[in-house]
């Protein structure tokens, strides 16, 4: 993806890095209906325990909370319905055969707003197994006690 300064983080998917190895990072469109970005663009948009599945040789978005619209009223949708993803048809046929045969999981990322659109940043994942995310703590705290150590021992 390209460093672009017009874009807006809308919603952070932090535990997907942790409970996954996450690689082939790929940016899609999502299908939102009026109020659904209306809702985006305050902000009411939750990537927690999303997940995605293909149905029919599309992509859609499982579990996805964005908040009703507050002045959405009758109007309004349902807030986890799934959402179809816009992607070409060869990225598709690559990210189903992944899933498929390589026993990877598709999970988003991030979600962001660049030019009044919404668009998501999707991985490929695979999940990681206790000892791994142990490891992957003692060495961020190993990194965070050495970036101490050195402040303290800069600053005599």
């Amino acid at each position: 993806m390209e460093k672009n300064k017009n874009i807006k983080i809308v919603a952070l998917n932090k535990k997907a890095a942790f409970n996954y190895f996450l690689s082939d990072f790929l940016e899609c469109g999502i299908v939102l209906l009026g109020t659904e970005i209306k809702s985006v663009r305050e902000g009411g948009l939750s990537l927690s325990d999303s997940y995605i599945v293909f149905k029919n040789h599309e992509a859609y978005i499982v579990n996805m909370n964005i908040a009703p619209y507050k002045k959405g009223n009758i109007f309004n949708h349902d807030s986890l319905r799934s959402r179809k993803l816009l992607l070409h048809k060869k990225e598709l046929e690559k990210l189903e055969a992944e899933v498929i045969q390589g026993g990877y999981t598709l999970v988003p990322t991030k979600a962001y707003l660049t030019k009044g659109k919404c668009k998501l940043e999707i991985a490929l994942a695979k999940g990681k197994k206790l000892y791994d995310k142990r490891e992957e703590k003692k060495q961020k705290d190993d990194e965070r006690e050495i970036a101490s150590n050195l402040k303290k021992f800069n600053n005599r």
